[in-house]
């Protein structure tokens, strides 16, 4: 096999591609800030883009060495911290500059890391959430990063995760759970309905979000090919068939359609196609969408009569999503589409491969985002205190206010179209709006 050299074309399309995953992060901070109370979406918002400083400097500094520097099957070596030896060489097995590489996939680790604020919203400690986010990104993303992508354990045993998956949105939904539990539920939480502020908001980043995702899909192809096309019309299709699915749940329980369950479709399908999207055909990729749209509708409803406290909704969306589609990349996966042959085409045994790498994902990053939360919580406390609670997050966290009149008056825009939660678009017709 002929060495690769450098390519000019690879090389634009991958820089491009970190520029629309880069966009991602300021999108999420857009769907995330419209779904909550008005009085936090500044500290909602900044939750996104301090993880753009934080986790950036740290996958810098150690975080990408961890992931991708030669090493063993459980974490990579030290050969790059502080980007030593990243340069304008060529990442291996690739056409494009390593430091490229390394920019590119810095762009996942911060909003890996990014998505878990959904879970904490108005109520944790801005301060305690970037240290948590900053180590989590070290002991729990980088590792399993290296599991798949980095040359171990799991991409040994023939693990498919084209851009995502198990190493983004498992990790991701399964530490927002936790996160959720640790920090504790919001005040009147059961008792109140957290009305969010601009629904607006939120469907523009939602598709944000969907435009930036054929980035990070296509862009997980690290060239100009036919699997770059494939991976990000893959994307375009998976998402119209979860959004139509989900539509139709909605009428048929509810009798109408609301925008927060159609925001949320749209992101599940991106979700569920992430793992899949360069190794399975179009069709499939809409069967994927369609048949995802199932159990994150229901896991978000069910969610909504519990006391778990995941405000919008991360380990419905991208937990359940982020399962739904590992697995079914084990049903639809085809060789004559790039991938490692599945169910469909009589390999059951992927199958199974991919439920070992969903149920270790799920072990390490419990274990591992209990332990950080532990010990943020010891060193600085992680909840916020009552008052600030009731008051916003916005002015004791930051010292400023998303809406004024111009004379520092807070303008209150509560929506009445649909409830804050991302799970509340599938609860009950109504939400109760009693006070606290």
């Amino acid at each position: 096999m002929p060495t690769p050299s450098f390519n000019a074309v690879d090389t634009l399309w991958v820089l491009i591609a970190t520029g629309l995953v880069l966009l991602m992060t300021p999108a999420l901070a857009l769907f995330y800030g419209g779904l909550v109370r008005t009085k936090n979406i500044l500290n909602t918002m900044m939750m996104s883009v301090g993880a753009l400083g934080v986790v950036g400097i740290v996958w810098a500094l150690a975080g990408y060495s961890l992931a991708f520097a030669p090493g063993g099957a459980w974490l990579g070596g030290l050969d790059h911290l502080g980007l030593r030896g990243v340069g304008l060489d060529l990442r291996r097995d690739t056409t494009i500059p390593q430091l490229l590489f390394f920019a590119y996939q810095g762009t996942f680790a911060v909003i890996t890391a990014a998505l878990i604020s959904g879970a904490i919203v108005e109520r944790m400690k801005y301060t305690a959430y970037l240290l948590f986010i900053a180590l989590w990104s070290l002991v729990v993303y980088a590792p399993v990063a290296h599991w798949v992508w980095g040359g171990g354990w799991l991409g040994t045993l023939g693990v498919l995760d084209f851009a995502g998956g198990t190493v983004v949105h498992i990790t991701a939904g399964s530490a927002a759970a936790v996160a959720a539990v640790m920090v504790g539920r919001r005040r009147s939480h059961g008792r109140q309905a957290f009305l969010p502020h601009n629904v607006p908001m939120m469907l523009t980043g939602a598709s944000l979000l969907w435009f930036g995702w054929l980035g990070f899909n296509g862009g997980s192809a690290l060239a100009v090919n036919g699997i770059a096309v494939q991976a990000a019309v893959n994307t375009i299709l998976a998402p119209m068939a979860t959004l139509a699915t989900w539509m139709a749940i909605d009428a048929a329980r509810t009798g109408r359609t609301t925008a927060v369950g159609a925001g949320t479709a749209i992101v599940v399908g991106l979700v569920a196609i992430t793992p899949a999207c360069g190794f399975v055909s179009p069709a499939s990729a809409l069967a994927i969408g369609a048949i995802a749209a199932l159990p994150c509708y229901y896991a978000i409803l069910k969610r909504a009569g519990t006391r778990l406290d995941d405000s919008l909704d991360v380990l419905g969306a991208h937990g359940t999503g982020g399962v739904t589609g590992a697995l079914l990349t084990g049903v639809f996966a085809q060789k004559a589409w790039g991938g490692t042959d599945g169910l469909i085409a009589g390999h059951a045994e992927q199958v199974w491969k991919q439920a070992v790498a969903v149920g270790a994902t799920v072990v390490w990053t419990v274990a591992g985002t209990w332990l950080l939360l532990t010990i943020v919580n010891a060193l600085v406390g992680t909840r916020a205190s009552g008052k600030d609670e009731a008051s916003g997050l916005d002015v004791s966290e930051h010292g400023e206010e998303g809406y004024t009149d111009g004379e520092g008056a807070i303008l209150v825009l509560a929506s009445t179209v649909a409830p804050s939660s991302v799970a509340a678009h599938a609860a009950a017709p109504r939400l109760s709006e009693e006070a606290a």
